[in-house]
């Protein structure tokens, strides 16, 4: 019993102590700049971190399309922007990332439903809720997290590639973490069940994440389109709730109270979708509303090349879908 009290008093002391440092030291955006007229969508928009994203964005005057997996919380967090912001251009669709037949199903959808779309914030993610394959025969952690995003960017592409501008391109902004320093890429072994910690997943999925960003903003030639990585610091969101692990209920708990707030962690995604400054870049890496040095591995252009060849490969991009996404 002395153990597990002083492994709590650890975890207590260590999370005040990370908690401080971060709310100490948070930067907020200060852009604002209006969108009307102009379309956001925000994956995972209906609770936590993204809901703080996209209240924003319909406080800012735009058309707010929001996505998640469940039609409730989707349905309750449209509810939640229009009383906040008083905007009523919000839609809410469904969109399971663990399923490569609902990203094409919402992409063909956006597709057909939507004449623009000026900013694509991949926000949602899940933590570690378990070790298993996806119908898809992919990890599901990794399916969410990145092989989902990689596809519905890519075909979203060509619609942001037809809004934005030289002068005004349209911003693609990808939530990685600072877990990705934990990251590892494995070809061989980076879907298979029973290998990783799952913790280790998580990181891995976040580095693929950021390599991936690197490796877009790199084939965006005289872009229309920049797209950058946000790393949002430690926020109390709800993600462990649904793990298996031991403590979760615990860890969450601490989560909300010592770390930031979502609508703190929201600030450095807001600051890359809005800010000019941060539109003067691509394939950069921001936290704290500043863009800053990320693990040495996600500058390795040769891994990123690597990680685009197979991600094309699993999510079976076709040669005519790629074209459409770098055509001029």
């Amino acid at each position: 019993m002395s153990v597990i009290l002083l492994i709590i008093e650890i975890i207590i002391i260590g999370g005040m102590i990370v908690g401080l440092y971060q709310k100490n030291t948070n930067l907020v955006c200060k852009s604002k700049k209006r969108y009307d007229g102009k379309t956001v969508l925000v994956t995972g928009g209906t609770a936590g971190m993204g809901l703080e994203i996209a209240a924003d964005f319909a406080h800012r005057g735009a058309r707010v399309i929001v996505a998640c997996p469940y039609e409730d919380e989707g349905l309750h967090g449209k509810k939640l922007i229009i009383r906040s912001s008083g905007n009523e251009n919000v839609v809410f669709k469904l969109l399971d990332l663990a399923s490569l037949e609902s990203v094409r199903n919402f992409a063909a959808d956006i597709l057909r439903t939507e004449d623009r779309l000026d900013i694509l914030v991949n926000n949602a993610g899940v933590g570690v809720p378990g070790d298993f394959l996806t119908a898809d025969g992919m990890n599901f952690i990794m399916q969410v997290n990145y092989f989902g995003t990689f596809l519905l960017t890519m075909l979203l592409l060509p619609l942001l590639k037809k809004t934005g501008t030289t002068s005004e391109p349209s911003r693609i902004v990808n939530t990685s973490s600072v877990m990705h320093k934990f990251g590892k890429i494995d070809f061989n072994n980076w879907n298979k069940t029973g290998y990783w910690a799952k913790i280790r997943i998580y990181g891995n999925s976040k580095l693929c994440l950021a390599l991936f960003t690197r490796e877009l903003a790199k084939r965006m030639k005289n872009p229309t389109v920049i797209v950058n990585i946000v790393d949002p610091g430690a926020v109390g969101t709800r993600i462990f709730n649904s793990s298996r692990i031991a403590w979760a209920s615990f860890i969450s708990f601490m989560a909300l109270i010592l770390f930031k707030h979502p609508w703190e962690g929201a600030q450095t995604a807001l600051y890359a979708a809005t800010s000019d400054r941060a539109g003067k870049f691509t394939g950069e890496y921001f936290k704290n509303c500043q863009r800053v040095r990320a693990s040495e591995l996600i500058y390795d252009e040769k891994l990123a090349t690597r990680v685009w060849e197979e991600s094309v490969r699993l999510v079976k991009l076709s040669d005519e879908e790629l074209n459409q996404c770098f055509s001029s």
